[in-house]
């Protein structure tokens, strides 16, 4: 009975917390629910048990919030939680069934020894006692501070003047010297431990602290002789072979202010009874060696101790790793010390225990304990990083008709992985306990109301993601799957084929939109549909266009249906050149998740097949030759199939600096001329590791590169996309200050090392935007997911720099472990869209709206308004155009119209587009803005100051656009949220603009075709390209010697397919180069349509090519070589007219040496320039972008000076835009034979669906 007193007085901590309050919280009803209540566990091994009631107000009266049962023996813990208002604590205690298994021998054994470890605690007749425990501060902030002066202003009564000891536990009971952490302990003082002193990512633990006073100066003892006498124990409610509680409470019945003074103590008392024996039950475990513990779920060897170690990523020690029992109900054993050891005794070495160790920010691993006859076992265990959730797999968009049924899947990778996954359905939490989903969620007997969208978010205990959401559209039994309607589709005529009736030189072709559709499916459910079925022409119709001396055949959509999806491919391609000379990076390595896919050539150019549902493209360029910083890029590509063509900058490796790894070194980041650095990198002595953990003494080669964003120059050669994945699975930006990679090396042999305790200090001077300063953070990329993953937090500290100068400067802490980017970033919150579209005209007509255009927008350090350097840049990304333009992030300011600032540019296929121009004329019309919002963005063009500046870009005042003004509401800046509307905004709305300059050529398909956009390829005999995946581009070079640049065309009709025999494929129109050397000789490389298989891949067509020249020629010569192939290969075509070439072209690729150029590729843009590339230059494998015009000729043409009367296409075009150009083109050709071989196509006409039709085909 007297342990069972001591053990009351000590655990007596929240009774007197409200002490000094108001006597409203002084009431014994409030205080009877306000103490801690000590239970006695009188078995057989006389147990101590303590229980922890702690309170929460709730109904203006005090309620139970955790109930906390510990053994003082074990360690073990159950918590039982209830929200239970103006309830007493006895009716609470009583109405609660807590329940403990009996312990073993273990236990007694371990008992024996804690007492002998502290005796204080259990020795009543010593002259000293413990006081109750204190918890008045938290970790947050600075650190965990438990100071007595503190503790005093609370309870003051409650500690004596002058405490002998103190003992401090965390929360979880772990006593404070076995957390691992740093901490400072003084009777005198208190208890405290401070964040900035921790490892690095790793802050304070929750402590609680008592002091050892002399007897009867705690405030723990007082007069008794007002308490009412104590209730009747409660009943026990513990089950056969277990124990509860049972409780008994009393009442103080003294006056309010003699409470303290009168009625010290508890005023809940409890003990644990035990429950009746189970009939028939006992323990079934066997143990080969050892003995079963007592809860009989594990075996024990007294005599076995386990040593070990624990290293995190990169071989540093990993102080404060815990160090579970693995199994159903994991149990804590111990947690590893400053040098990252470990030591357990108990663990039978029989190879089946199993041992699970956790480190912040890594992937738990387990580890068996080997078998073993030894008293001792020693383990090494290297922990890898964490690896964060990252979606693998988004859901896929489906269309479904009423009553049938979906499945969606998100796959999601993680270390550790996923643990929970969530539904949404238009933002709304689903069911999962009605819908019984997890990864995949199945969706039956589809109704209309589940039209929408889905997406899925999952998460564990390191944080959560979320996919991207997929659209279900639910259709009725009958409703059409696709608009049957084609939208509209204008498509650019030849120059002499002017229409009266549209009173332009376009044609409405029609089109169908290509997305999902509801088809045949079977009774499967799957993640991904057998067959993907999308909307696409139905029928097509013939019809024939009048125009100068000839018609033209067209093809026009009539009608749209569900069939299948047409097959693609997204190719990416590029050259990877230095960021400050362009110098390529020669055969360096290309890596996809982790996975090396390609490499780069003699050039830096690579080519990569972008890989099936891939959502996000993570590419990382390994330098062999150790020149230039590992480079990871995120690259927007074409989902829909086709090519995009990206330029990777790189940075170049700073030469490394010799350092001595046994004293402080500092390096500096900053690479800006006449300022200060921006931050700097302090590494403290003995501080570098091998990657085996073996801390390294000697000399180290540190190499630091830095890319400064106060340079606008570097903004190219940033890395990733500057994303992170916030707390509840979000996808959010970031606003970089600069971004630093690190590489140490032994000086001797070259081994890379590690570095531990690494300080950076950032000059809180350049951070600009004081709102900065708090939420600076450290960060580093992960190279798989190009995602940023928080590193550390800064703190701000003063230094005294010289004897006047104080700086402050933001501190911050981090490891490097791995050859990985750090980042110093912020997130940022203040976000919008810009919309913008590119063209192929400066006509800026909808229907020439170019696909495929990457446009890249640089946010640039807030000016006006805010006291910042004008010239820093924040953020990159970029976007690719599709049919309706790009929507590009960029971060905006509501209150400062000048806050944020853009810089926009465009480039397609390493082509760079025009922006409109901003002087010397400011059109709004032109530039696709309305006033007096554009007025409010200050629209300038590059070259706006300076004329002999490029165009290629423009700059814009990020305002974002107001709520209560009209003309903002438009675009083309768009709130956040409006993303949606952003993207499906139409044509009139407000948009920036550029134009891609075609040059002098004009391509005409009898077919329509576009083909920035594969999926607009449709299934005919007459189409140009026959296989939607493989693109043949076909080249002949021309030669002229004449004065004039001349315009040569190709008309390109059936030759050998009884399907298309004398029909027409298309023509093309382009113009000659001059010769920079000869004035009189100029040469032509000339597109006309393959040979081979028509779509139906059944029989080999040799296309019937024309080469006409647009004005008064001679055939001079043909290549000989071409000739006798021609000759060689019949039928031979008949070329009687000396003024034009006739051929059937030739099934092979044949190469210079015949002047005809022929490339393969997955993308027709792509085959269509390295074919002519090659041409210019003459050969079968260089490229060149000079015309090289007596290089690899197939036919030479003699044309003197052109007939007044006619024009070339050209000509035609700038001379007379819109109505007046009826006049320029209304000559005729005035060559019957022309006429003729241009006469009415023939009336036996093909269908790919119907082949008996003649004019209607679908």
């Amino acid at each position: 009975m007297a342990r069972s007193r001591t053990l009351g007085s000590a655990l007596s901590c929240i009774r007197e917390r409200a002490a000094g309050q108001s006597a409203q919280t002084q009431h014994p009803a409030y205080r009877e629910e306000r103490d801690y209540a000590t239970l006695l566990h009188r078995d057989t091994h006389r147990e101590l048990l303590e229980v922890l009631v702690e309170y929460s107000l709730c109904c203006r009266a005090w309620r139970v919030k955790v109930i906390t049962i510990r053994s003082e023996v074990t360690g073990q813990r159950q918590q039982q939680s209830a929200r239970m208002c103006c309830l007493s604590t006895w009716a609470f205690l009583l109405a609660l069934g807590v329940t403990t298994t009996a312990q073993g021998t273990w236990r007694r054994d371990s008992l024996r020894v804690a007492r002998q470890n502290n005796p204080a605690v259990y020795h009543s007749e010593d002259n000293y006692e413990w006081t109750t425990w204190f918890n008045v501060d938290h970790p947050g902030g600075r650190g965990d501070y438990e100071q007595l002066d503190a503790i005093r202003f609370y309870y003051r009564a409650r500690v004596c003047d002058a405490p002998q000891a103190l003992e401090a536990r965390t929360t979880d009971w772990i006593p404070a010297r076995n957390t691992g952490e740093k901490i400072h302990e003084d009777p005198s003082l208190g208890f405290w431990c401070a964040n900035a002193e921790q490892a690095p990512g790793r802050n304070c633990s929750n402590y609680a602290v008592r002091f050892l006073c002399p007897k009867g100066n705690t405030g723990s003892e007082g007069s008794q002789d007002a308490w009412g006498p104590w209730s009747d124990w409660s009943h026990c409610s513990a089950k056969c072979g277990l124990v509860a509680m049972q409780v008994r409470s009393r009442k103080c019945q003294s006056q309010p202010k003699q409470w303290d003074k009168q009625c010290s103590g508890p005023t809940v008392e409890g003990r644990a009874c035990k429950g009746p024996e189970c009939p028939g039950t006992g323990c079934t475990l066997h143990c080969e060696m050892g003995r079963v513990n007592a809860e009989c779920d594990t075996c024990m060897c007294q005599d076995h101790i386990v040593l070990g170690s624990v290293r995190s990523a990169g071989g540093l020690p990993a102080p404060g790793a815990t160090i579970l029992r693995f199994g159903p109900s994991s149990k804590l054993l111990t947690v590893t010390d400053h040098n990252g050891h470990f030591r357990i005794p108990g663990i039978c070495p029989d190879g089946n225990a199993t041992l699970t160790v956790q480190l912040r920010n890594h992937a738990p691993h387990t580890v068996i304990v080997p078998h073993s006859t030894e008293r001792t076992s020693v383990l090494s265990i290297m922990l890898n990083r964490a690896e964060k959730l990252h979606v693998v797999k988004n859901p896929e968009n489906k269309a479904r008709r009423e009553g049938q049924t979906a499945a969606l899947c998100c796959k999601v990778g993680g270390s550790p992985e996923p643990e929970d996954y969530q539904w949404f359905h238009n933002g709304s939490l689903l069911d999962g306990k009605q819908l019984n989903y997890d990864s995949t969620l199945v969706l039956r007997n589809l109704s209309m109301e589940q039209t929408g969208e889905y997406y899925c978010r999952a998460s564990n205990q390191a944080g959560a993601i979320k996919s991207k959401p997929a659209i279900v559209t639910v259709l009725g039994k009958d409703q059409p799957s696709c608009n049957p309607k084609p939208e509209s589709y204008l498509i650019r005529l030849p120059h002499d084929c002017y229409q009266n009736s549209t009173d332009s030189l376009y044609y409405d072709v029609g089109k169908c939109h290509s997305g999902t559709c509801a088809g045949r499916l079977d009774n499967g459910i799957r993640c991904k549909d057998s067959v993907a079925y999308c909307c696409g022409v139905a029928k097509m119709e013939e019809k024939q266009l009048k125009c100068q001396g000839y018609e033209l055949p067209t093809m026009v959509v009539t009608e749209c249906g569900c069939q299948k999806c047409v097959e693609t491919k997204a190719i990416v391609r590029g050259r990877a050149v230095a960021a400050d000379t362009g110098e390529p990076m020669r055969f360096g390595h290309v890596y996809i998740n982790g996975a090396r896919v390609s490499r780069t050539g003699y050039k830096g150019t690579f080519s990569i097949q972008v890989p099936h549902d891939t959502e996000r493209l993570v590419m990382t360029f390994v330098d062999n030759m150790d020149k230039f910083v590992n480079t990871t890029k995120v690259l927007p590509f074409n989902t829909k199939g086709g090519a995009v063509y990206h330029e990777i900058k790189l940075l170049r490796k700073k030469e490394p600096v010799t350092i001595s790894s046994t004293e402080l070194n500092t390096l500096q980041l900053g690479e800006v001329e006449g300022q200060n650095p921006i931050a700097e990198i302090q590494i403290p002595p003995n501080s570098f590791y091998k990657q085996s953990g073996e801390v390294f003494v000697g000399n180290v080669k540190a190499s630091i590169t830095f890319l400064d964003a106060r340079d606008v120059s570097t903004a190219a050669a940033a890395q990733s996309d500057l994303n992170f994945i916030g707390d509840e699975g979000d996808t959010l930006p970031l606003r970089t200050y600069g971004m630093f990679s690190v590489d140490f090396r032994d000086e001797e042999a070259g081994e890379p090392l590690n570095a531990g305790e690494v300080k950076v200090k950032m000059d809180s001077t350049q951070v600009k935007m004081p709102e900065h300063l708090d939420t600076m953070k450290l960060w580093s990329l992960n190279p798989d997911t190009g995602l940023w993953e928080e590193e550390g937090v800064f703190q701000m500290e003063k230094k005294q720099r010289g004897k006047r100068e104080e700086r402050t400067f933001l501190i911050g802490n981090m490891e490097i472990r791995e050859r990985r980017l750090f980042n110093l970033d912020v997130p940022e919150n203040r976000r919008c869209y810009i919309k913008v579209r590119g063209f192929r005209s400066d006509r800026f007509m909808p229907s020439e709206q170019v696909e495929g255009v990457v446009v890249t927008l640089i946010n640039m350090e807030p000016t006006a308004g805010y006291s910042s350097n004008p010239r820093a840049w924040g953020r990159f990304d970029s976007v690719i155009t599709g049919p309706n333009g790009a929507c590009l992030p960029a971060f905006c300011d509501d209150q400062k119209p000048d806050a944020y600032s853009a810089h926009v540019m465009a480039n397609m296929g390493g082509e760079e587009l025009e922006a409109v121009p901003s002087a010397p004329k400011f059109n709004p019309n032109i530039i696709g803005v309305p006033q007096p919002y554009l007025g409010k963005l200050n629209y300038r063009r590059s070259d706006h100051n300076d004329p002999r500046l490029k165009k290629t870009a423009f700059s814009i005042n990020v305002a974002k656009p107001s709520p209560n003004t009209a003309e903002e509401l438009n675009g083309p800046v768009y709130s956040f949220d409006q993303l949606k509307e952003c993207e499906e905004a139409p044509f009139t709305a407000g948009h920036f603009r550029f134009t891609r300059v075609e040059g002098d050529r004009y391509d005409y398909n009898t077919v329509p075709f576009n083909e920035d956009d594969p999926m607009s390829w449709t299934e005919d005999y007459l189409s140009w390209w026959p296989k939607p995946m493989e693109y043949r581009a076909c080249y002949v070079k021309v030669k002229i010697n004449g004065p004039h640049e001349i315009n040569m065309r190709s008309r390109n009709q059936g030759g050998t397919h009884p399907k298309t025999v004398g029909q027409l494929y298309g023509l093309r129109d382009t113009r000659s180069i001059r010769d920079m050397d000869q004035s009189t000789v100029s040469a032509v490389c000339l597109e006309f349509k393959c040979s081979g298989m028509l779509y139906d891949q059944d029989r080999v067509d040799r296309t019937l090519v024309k080469v006409i020249p647009q004005g008064s020629c001679k055939r001079d010569n043909v290549n000989s070589m071409l000739q006798e192939y021609l000759v060689n290969h019949l039928p031979l075509a008949v070329n009687n007219d000396t003024n034009e070439f006739t051929m059937l072209a030739p099934l092979d690729p044949l190469g210079h040496n015949y002047g005809i150029y022929t490339v393969t590729d997955q993308d027709p843009r792509t085959a269509k320039e390295i074919a002519l590339g090659r041409c210019f230059d003459g050969t079968s494998d260089g490229t060149s972008r000079v015309m090289k015009s007596n290089e690899g000729v197939a036919l030479t043409f003699t044309c003197g000076d052109r007939e007044v009367t006619r024009q070339s296409v050209f000509q035609a075009l700038q001379n007379s835009p819109g109505q007046s150009l009826a006049s320029a083109v209304r000559d005729g050709r005035g060559r019957k034979q022309r006429a003729g071989a241009n006469a009415l196509r023939n009336s036996r006409r093909r269908s790919t669906r119907n082949p008996t039709a003649t004019r209607t085909s679908g």
